[in-house]
């Protein structure tokens, strides 16, 4: 358990499982195992930054096992895991948020050309 938050640190949540393996463990695993949770941590932490950008909000990794949802005024909230992020980044900002707002996908659409990506 974590002394800061009180959170179970050593448990997996189904955001953080690979795709391909519906068996994997929900309890945090070591080696190889462990740098693949990380580098797929940090590819989804990348992609959700590109929403969040859009609402002056960022998500950073907090030693894999949480993520600090902030804002541009300095305001941090702890999220457990990604499926406490909707929430949270509401909160945050004080107002509903819509993913399929069509300036928020115009937006993904501007920057998803600006950076040269096909789609």
């Amino acid at each position: 358990m974590c002394v800061l938050c009180g959170e179970f640190v050593m448990q997996v949540h189904w955001t953080d499982r690979p795709l391909d393996d519906r068996n994997a463990s929900e309890s945090v695993v070591t080696g190889d195992l462990q740098r693949a949770r990380l580098r797929g941590r940090s590819h989804r932490t990348r992609l959700t930054n590109q929403i969040l950008r859009f609402y002056g909000l960022r998500l950073d990794d907090w030693s894999g096992s949480k993520y600090l949802l902030s804002d541009k005024k300095g305001s941090s909230i702890i999220v457990q895991d990604l499926g406490g992020l909707w929430p949270a980044a509401e909160k945050l900002i004080a107002r509903t948020l819509d993913p399929l707002d069509p300036l928020l996908l115009e937006a993904l659409k501007s920057a998803r050309h600006e950076s040269g990506e096909k789609g």
